[in-house]
């Protein structure tokens, strides 16, 4: 025929070899081949960069718009800016994200803690605990779930923190667990072994409060809040203590330093007479008398600088720190409070620690003025009569 057929092959003949396969196509017409599934498509990896007019590769971060972390980050800056816009324009955010907060105690309060100061932008906590998390943590404590409780329960300190981080994200969040025991008055120690552990905790604790900006005192007994109580004293840190009763909570920040002249400044606190009447002399040969006021008042006396200053948590004692858990029954050691009283004692206790910072004088900002006459009175010190 005439269609380029040939003769038929002759019988018994081997049959043809196959077509060979066709060569696959270039690069360049690979790019511009239709996708089965769709029209076609071009790919580009390099674009003429205008400084040198060379062909480079252009990469585009798309981190900040796909990113859960770093989305969640700028979410809350963005809540805590809106704050300082519309109500809060003395709002020092930079001061907050900075701040380097240590919390003594995982439990209830300290949860609730950590989470507002979240709330506010604080991103450098560190949490101390020596407990486990028990089965009956997780409804009252926040940051635990039941499988922390799990395989006799994890250091709740760790747990916590990284709870923090997976609630905020590592870019929002730098939070550590410590495990440590605080020692206590009226917990003596039973071998040496124990002694030197506590010689050990007490160092690490002094490196966290020195430290730290602001220390919150949540733990459950009395007397473990004497140590560090007298640490932020010696060294002069915010602390913000908090403590749960059945019915009630106690939320109170410690005195810190009042600023100006201390003893030794001046003759009104020097205890050597004759150094004071010396002073006095040079004082009055060095200037006429004049009946004009000073510019700047003479500093206080120790006593009554002493006194400006507020307490602490123990000032008020008549009796010192000693074990609350000896004559309790099991029942007894654990404290038995109102579900609803934690969430509130934790925010206040934020709340002031946030108040003092934002505060002119900082750690030596005075008490509120009280309204009462006679408790006006008590507080300057005069009309106390005992009966």
């Amino acid at each position: 025929g005439g269609r380029g057929w040939g003769p038929p092959p002759p019988a018994g003949a081997p049959p043809p070899p196959p077509a060979p396969a066709p060569a696959p196509p270039a690069a360049s017409e690979a790019r511009r081949r239709p996708r089965p599934d769709g029209p076609a498509y071009r790919l580009t990896g390099y674009e003429p960069d205008p400084r040198s007019n060379r062909p480079r590769p252009r990469r585009i971060d798309l981190s900040p718009l796909l990113s859960p972390s770093l989305l969640a980050s700028n979410a809350t800056d963005l809540n805590l800016r809106l704050m300082k816009w519309r109500a809060i324009p003395d709002l020092d955010l930079d001061k907050l994200s900075n701040w380097k907060a240590l919390l003594l105690g995982a439990g209830t309060l300290g949860c609730g803690v950590a989470r507002t100061l979240q709330g506010w932008g604080v991103r450098r906590l560190t949490l101390v605990d020596n407990g486990r998390v028990s089965y009956s943590n997780p409804v009252r404590q926040s940051l635990f779930a039941l499988k922390d409780c799990e395989n006799g329960g994890r250091y709740k300190a760790e747990a916590a923190a990284d709870a923090l981080r997976d609630i905020a994200g590592p870019a929002q969040c730098d939070s550590r667990g410590v495990i440590l025991t605080i020692p206590m008055p009226g917990h003596p120690f039973a071998t040496a072994k124990e002694e030197e552990t506590a010689r050990n905790d007490v160092a690490k604790l002094e490196e966290l409060v020195e430290d730290s900006d602001v220390v919150f005192l949540l733990t459950d007994t009395r007397e473990s809040r004497w140590l560090p109580t007298a640490m932020c004293r010696a060294k002069n840190k915010v602390l913000v203590n908090a403590a749960l009763g059945l019915d009630g909570w106690l939320v109170m920040r410690h005195g810190g330093d009042i600023p100006g002249p201390g003893p030794g400044h001046g003759p009104s606190s020097s205890t050597d007479p004759s150094a004071a009447a010396t002073s006095k002399a040079d004082s009055s040969s060095s200037s006429p008398p004049s009946s004009e006021e000073p510019s700047s008042p003479p500093p206080l006396p120790p006593r009554r600088r002493q006194r400006q200053r507020l307490g602490c948590y123990f000032c008020n004692d008549v009796v010192a720190p000693a074990n609350s858990t000896r004559d309790r029954t099991l029942d007894q050691q654990c404290t038995v409070t109102r579900p609803g009283l934690a969430p509130a004692a934790s925010a206040m206790a934020t709340e002031l620690a946030v108040a003092i910072l934002h505060h002119p004088s900082g750690h030596a900002a005075p008490a509120p003025r009280m309204r009462s006459a006679f408790t006006t009175v008590v507080a300057n010190g005069g009309g106390g009569g005992g009966g």
